[in-house]
């Protein structure tokens, strides 16, 4: 018998968000990081409204909402001169901005929220080997002052990064390449007069016209503080194979080999378009792009997430965000599985999903980074496809059509609306029965369960239809396991005497009309949405037949 369900190795924010979400869905963790303490740096400080999305599911986004700064947009300017501001602005529909967070204080929120399900971090605790057997795995764990534990786990999350020991033991490739570029980070304060809340990107050109020296500067929590990105020289570059490593920037002051607040200051002498000076230079390091991708998201009882499974140039503030929904997809999905409710193949699913997802990631910021020596790339671009870009950046367009766990669309459902394999769409405005103030969608769906909506029109708000919605309520949920919430979305209030009395699923008003306008359910519909907030199916009308036969994919 397996000592503990899943073992996470890696206590970045990618294997925090796995632990936090397997005990949110009551499932037995341990996590292990070989770093005694927490490293004090920014590092991936960029945050996407998808994953603001993610932390409100899992209760965690109103601590972060108070510790992050919005990202407004990008102050570009070319020789000196500025050109068109660029708003990263989303429509009403979107709850959330883009944000900006040190990636020392997303890890501290993430274990402070572990904490709250009693899962402390293991610190300076090394994996050491795995062993794969039919029912387990055996991982040999150092500790602290010598002690070798040998852990048998029924699965292993691998969250250790670039060089991942969980990767190369589950036999995974990660194939791809480094940029020749290299480029100096630094974190620093700033005294400029420009607008707060707003990143800058400044080039000079050369006589052909290509970007010949670059400053990127990117705002943070604090006054006038500022992640600072620009070209390495390439006469400090050369023959300098240490910084040609996959990983993610790392802190090299302490080495001598990041920019000191001279260097910095110098790019800043010749870029910035208002004079001044940097001070509080809190870390700075060198780094090299990369891109990797893993064949296999999978090997039996291993997985690999983040970094583990994906490397990128870090434009846009991708890297983070991806591996926090990788780890989001996962947790569900191994939670039924360890409770025996999951189908033979529903593990499975998670290379069928996020695989594809990365890939995308991975291309689209390495055709950015090839092209950063031209004076447009590099940045979202006002114009006819601005919108389409800035969701694709916010991570709203992720969405999974072809997995196998989502029901094809088929005649009888609406055109309108998100399809199957779409992120579920917040709207405002539920009214329930037991509360006077109105309620989002976001708030019936913070839960570790499915979640069917049945939209009752005027001909299934009361009598028979309403029968019928609730017939196939109590199906799903047999077929689930218990592991689903439903309610009936009515258009219109239905008067107190026609409603049931008893134990039925909870009537919500959409008295704002916003769930309508934005899923345009048909009268009698069932939308299905699976524990990470993507629609699994649309079912019109709704059949506890049909509704059941689609539950069998996911549910044993």
């Amino acid at each position: 018998m397996a000592d503990v369900d899943v073992l996470v190795v890696g206590a970045g924010p990618v294997g925090l968000t796995a632990a936090a979400e397997l005990r949110r869905h009551g499932v037995d963790c341990r996590i292990v990081d070989r770093l005694a303490v927490p490293e004090p740096y920014a590092k991936g400080i960029g945050i996407v409204p998808r994953t603001l999305e993610v932390w409100d599911a899992m209760g965690l986004v109103r601590r972060a909402l108070d510790k992050a700064v919005p990202h407004l947009g990008q102050l570009v300017y070319i020789d000196g001169k500025p050109r068109p501001r660029v708003e990263l602005t989303l429509g009403p529909e979107a709850p959330y901005p883009f944000a900006t967070l040190p990636q020392y204080e997303t890890e501290r929120l993430l274990t402070e929220h572990l904490a709250g399900f009693g899962t402390e971090v293991e610190r300076a605790t090394e994996l050491r080997s795995l062993e794969t057997r039919p029912e387990e795995i055996e991982a040999v764990l150092a500790h602290p002052g010598g002690r070798i534990e040998r852990l048998r786990a029924r699965y292993v999350v691998g969250c250790d990064g670039a060089h991942s020991l969980v990767r190369k033991a589950a036999g995974l490739t990660f194939e791809g390449n480094a940029s020749p570029e290299q480029y100096l980070i630094g974190d620093v304060e700033v005294d400029w007069e420009l607008p707060p809340g707003y990143s800058m990107r400044a080039v000079h050109l050369d006589a052909n016209g290509e970007v010949d020296d670059m400053l990127v500067c990117i705002p943070m929590p604090g006054v006038r503080r500022y992640w600072l990105s620009m070209f390495r020289p390439r006469v400090h570059a050369e023959g300098d194979e240490a910084s040609s490593t996959p990983d993610a920037p790392k802190p090299e002051r302490g080495e001598g080999q990041g920019p000191d607040l001279d260097q910095i200051q110098a790019v800043l002498d010749r870029l910035s378009p208002e004079v001044t000076t940097a001070s509080t230079l809190r870390w700075s390091s060198t780094f090299r792009t990369s891109h990797r991708l893993v064949d296999r998201y999978r090997n039996e009882r291993l997985f690999v997430a983040g970094d583990a499974a994906h490397i990128h140039p870090p434009i846009g503030g991708q890297g983070l965000n991806t591996g926090v929904q990788d780890a989001y997809n996962l947790a569900w999905k191994l939670a039924l599985a360890v409770r025996g409710l999951a189908t033979d193949d529903l593990l499975d699913s998670y290379h069928a999903e996020r695989h594809p997802v990365a890939q995308e990631v991975v291309e689209r910021t390495v055709r950015h980074a090839r092209n950063v020596r031209h004076a447009g790339s590099g940045r979202l671009n006002n114009g006819a496809d601005a919108e389409m870009m800035l969701q694709r950046q916010a991570q709203l367009l992720v969405a999974y059509p072809h997995s196998p766990l989502t029901q094809p669309q088929v005649n009888g459902t609406s055109d309108a609306g998100p399809a199957p394999g779409d992120r579920a769409p917040d709207c405002r405005g539920l009214l329930s029965e037991l509360a006077t103030y109105p309620r989002r969608l976001f708030d019936l769906l913070r839960t570790p369960r499915h979640v069917l909506m049945l939209f009752a029109g005027p001909e299934h708000a009361s009598g028979d239809g309403a029968a019928r919605l609730e017939a196939c309520a109590a199906q799903a949920h047999r077929a689930a396991h218990g592991l689903l919430d439903a309610y009936l979305i009515t258009a219109a209030e239905v008067p107190q005497d026609a409603r049931p009395v008893g134990l039925r699923p909870p009537r919500v008003h959409d008295s704002a009309g916003e769930f309508q306008s934005t899923y345009a359910p048909r009268d009698g519909e069932a939308i299905l949405i699976r524990p990470d907030g993507y629609l699994s199916g649309r079912f019109h009308p709704a059949v506890p037949e049909r509704l059941t036969a689609h539950l069998r994919r996911t549910f044993a």
